[in-house]
């Protein structure tokens, strides 16, 4: 339950992905545009205020865009999973995955055999829909993934201990305490990920453009900050 306190309902997300898809196939293949549309990855410690900043974000980017934009995170590409007809659709417009990636996946380390499989698709995924524009990915390693595609943005949001134990006890409705423990277990877990898989920090700031101090930065504030970053970089 507390989960899903955390996060903007996934019917809306699906809805936005599909959109999306929709308009890179309208427009025509990926390989033959010249302008790539902008993709925004944002990272964040666990407690940060990422998803409503994310939600912000899609506002004010398909208010100045005139088009629609995607949110994306590991329960989005789960659900989508669960639909084989609608994955194969949705990844085919898309993109196509660049060559790098495939180097980038056969160095992983041999001991996560089996748990290598998995995140080869994963990556896959994020990558394709990365190169279809229009997209913001909150989570998935995101920033380390694309950090070699041209069309993508990259930030992350950090945060005090009191910030963030006080933002998830409000958000997920659970007392201080379970949201320290919840903290605790979900940053290490998210530290594990991309350092077993990737082999890299997500705390290293050379994968970012810009940081943002959620104690002195609301997430409206974070949200205006990067959309203007994006458009003034387009």
């Amino acid at each position: 339950m507390p989960d899903k306190q955390l996060m903007p309902s996934i019917e809306n997300r699906l809805a936005g992905l599909i959109e999306v898809s929709r308009r890179v196939k309208a427009e025509g293949d990926l390989i033959d545009r010249k302008v790539l549309k902008p993709t925004i990855t944002i990272s964040r410690e666990f407690g940060c205020e990422g998803y409503p900043a994310a939600e912000k974000l899609k506002k004010i980017l398909e208010e100045e865009s005139g088009e629609t934009w995607a949110l994306v995170d590991r329960h989005l590409i789960d659900e989508v999973a669960r639909h084989h007809d609608l994955e194969a659709d949705i990844l085919h417009n898309l993109g196509k995955r660049p060559r790098w990636l495939d180097d980038m996946l056969s160095s992983l380390s041999s001991k996560w055999k089996n748990e290598r499989e998995d995140f080869q698709l994963l990556a896959q995924k994020v990558v394709s829909i990365a190169t279809g524009g229009n997209a913001i990915i909150v989570g998935l390693g995101g920033a380390v993934i694309t950090q070699s595609l041209k069309n993508c943005y990259h930030f992350r949001i950090f945060g005090s201990q009191e910030f963030k134990i006080h933002s998830i006890a409000q958000r997920a409705r659970v007392s201080e305490s379970e949201a320290l423990a919840m903290i605790e277990k979900r940053q290490k877990a998210r530290e594990k990920f991309v350092r077993d898989f990737l082999d890299q920090d997500i705390n290293d700031s050379h994968f970012f453009h810009l940081l943002f101090n959620n104690d002195r930065n609301s997430a409206e504030a974070v949200a205006e900050t990067v959309a203007s970053y994006v458009f003034a970089h387009q």
